[in-house]
């Protein structure tokens, strides 16, 4: 029965990395296009996908709020990839029908970027308060100095609170939370989503910030701090986030001083 058991887990394993594999290859699918068809104006700006450069109109902010949650996707589904295949393996152990066990991964998976696209409605409109107030160019890059220090000032403040690593905490440690906050009913996965999103929204939110600073659509600093996220979910100590707090900080403070030089 055991052995029964353990490869029944080992194949449902295998499809829930396959199919988060697939929504992450897609997601940076839609990035890598979108980044092309803004490096090539003449021929990008008739891309279904891109919004307009300034004066938006709903259909661009919904274009917008689009590529931030297709981001949230591609840079956050990796990071809590070790969670969902936990909760698919203990809600395996739970279960009998096989059918069972699929959705409520995908509503667990579904409550977590429920949490993200919230996010990102949020950060959309912080870019259209941005780019009317000329703080952020039209190509989704800063254009004042002083909002990438205090970007960067505060995400490295914040990577010293208590908040930070209470919900850091969670992320590095699930099966507590599984054990006292598991919910069998109809909803219950997708409850369980929204409460782990929510820890991760309250451990990265500021890291998010930073691609306002760094450019809202420079890949290699969305790879860059999706891999750092990962970094610290795996890292038992809190070296990572202190260093990288000394780090934001001080690249703050470099910024200011040599304002005007």
């Amino acid at each position: 029965m055991n052995t029964i058991l353990a490869d029944i887990l080992k194949r449902d394993r295998a499809i829930v990395v396959f199919g988060l594999a697939g929504l992450v290859v897609l997601s940076w699918a839609y990035l890598i296009c979108m980044d092309w068809g803004m490096r090539h104006m003449d021929v990008g700006m008739d891309m279904l996908i891109m919004p307009a450069m300034q004066h938006w109109n709903a259909w661009d902010l919904f274009l917008v709020f689009l590529m931030w949650a297709i981001m949230m996707v591609a840079m956050m589904v990796p990071t809590a990839g070790p969670v969902i295949l936990l909760f698919a393996e203990i809600n395996r152990r739970r279960r009998t029908q096989e059918k069972d066990t699929f959705i409520a991964t995908a509503q667990f998976l579904f409550g977590y970027l429920t949490v993200w696209t919230g996010f990102s409605a949020v950060a959309t409109l912080a870019q259209w308060g941005l780019l009317t107030a000329t703080l952020v160019s039209p190509m989704m890059e800063s254009t004042n100095r002083m909002l990438g220090a205090g970007l960067l000032l505060i995400a490295g403040l914040f990577q010293f609170s208590r908040l930070k690593y209470a919900c850091l905490a969670h992320c590095r440690s699930p099966i507590g939370f599984f054990a006292t906050e598991w919910r069998s009913d109809s909803w219950g996965a997708f409850k369980m989503g929204l409460k782990h999103g929510a820890h991760c929204l309250g451990c990265c939110w500021a890291l998010m910030g930073l691609l306002f600073a760094f450019g809202v659509m420079n890949l290699l600093w969305v790879a860059g701090l999706s891999i750092f996220v990962l970094l610290e979910k795996i890292t038992a100590n809190r070296w990572v986030s202190r260093l990288s707090g000394f780090l934001f900080i001080s690249w703050a403070g470099w910024i200011v001083l040599s304002r005007g030089t």
